[in-house]
């Protein structure tokens, strides 16, 4: 797959995605008008982000190299209330030479009520650089962008 077909996908459509995370509304959520507020959206998609991404490097396979979130867009699509689960969809949308851009959605169920993109740049921690996405991060990535055969869950190199 290259990234022209990554990039492909229709982030509105609970189709695109096969990679979910489940996150509770929380009461302080919301803002003084009742809705939930936009910085709770983007608390919604890190947390989406973290499993999504946490569990592609191998502490042992890529020794000093993490990844720094380098960008984050949103766009608020639909109005959303206390109380609910926002479940959020995670993508590969795009992969570089030192960097991956992935997608989200969230959806109140069958409604999307944002999207988001996210730019990681992965690194070596022990000299402040970047570097290059490790060929088999690539290659897991790009046999399954979505993500929905992971059998590696959730882990960090902490």
């Amino acid at each position: 797959m290259d990234n022209n077909e990554l990039a492909n996908y229709e982030p509105k459509s609970r189709d695109s995605f096969r990679f979910w995370s489940a996150v509770s509304i929380r009461f302080s959520d919301q803002d003084p008008l009742g809705h939930i507020n936009n910085v709770a959206y983007a608390a919604y998609i890190e947390a989406a982000r973290t499993m999504f991404l946490g569990g592609l490097l191998d502490s042992k396979t890529n020794q000093n190299i993490d990844f720094v979130l380098a960008s984050v867009t949103i766009d608020y699509i639909k109005e959303a209330y206390y109380p609910g689960i926002i479940d959020v969809g995670a993508r590969l949308v795009r992969i570089g030479n030192k960097s991956i851009v992935s997608g989200y959605s969230a959806f109140l169920g069958d409604d999307c009520i944002a999207t988001s993109t996210s730019t990681n740049v992965f690194f070596d921690p022990t000299q402040h650089c970047s570097v290059s996405v490790p060929d088999n991060v690539r290659s897991a990535l790009l046999a399954d962008p979505l993500q929905e055969n992971r059998s590696q869950q959730y882990s960090r190199n902490y």
